[in-house]
């Protein structure tokens, strides 16, 4: 239990610091819509994706590696707070538009990547 409960930490602090930095990357000058979380989102679920894929082929899904990868980094990398954040300003500045599209687009963008990374390793 220890060893699981410092690879959640490490992990979380190291996807934690990955987030910080995407977020420091000015994507496109758009301020209304949160690219930077939507862009942290979807190569989260991606890589989450891909993790699972590997892990269900080839290793257990019980192993250290694997709570590191899917409940650290990729918790720490992807944030359902700032998601939710984002979302009620959206709402509260009255950008129901851009609000329907960032809630819809991570929606199935985290959905199909996740699905894509898991496919990517049943092709291989």
């Amino acid at each position: 239990m220890l060893k699981e409960i410092i690879a959640v930490f490490v992990g979380g602090g190291l996807g934690s610091v990955l987030r910080f930095l995407v977020n420091k990357i000015e994507i496109v000058s758009d301020n209304n819509f949160p690219y930077s979380t939507f862009i942290s989102n979807f190569l989260g679920c991606l890589i989450l994706g891909l993790v699972l894929g590997y892990f269900i082929k080839n290793e257990n899904p019980n192993s250290i590696l694997f709570v590191f990868l899917t409940v650290g980094l990729c918790g720490g990398f992807t944030t359902f707070s700032s998601f939710s954040n984002e979302s009620l300003q959206l709402i509260q500045n009255g950008e129901i538009f851009i609000f329907l599209a960032y809630l819809l687009g991570s929606l199935i963008v985290g959905i199909v990547s996740v699905y894509v990374g898991t496919l990517i390793f049943k092709l291989l």
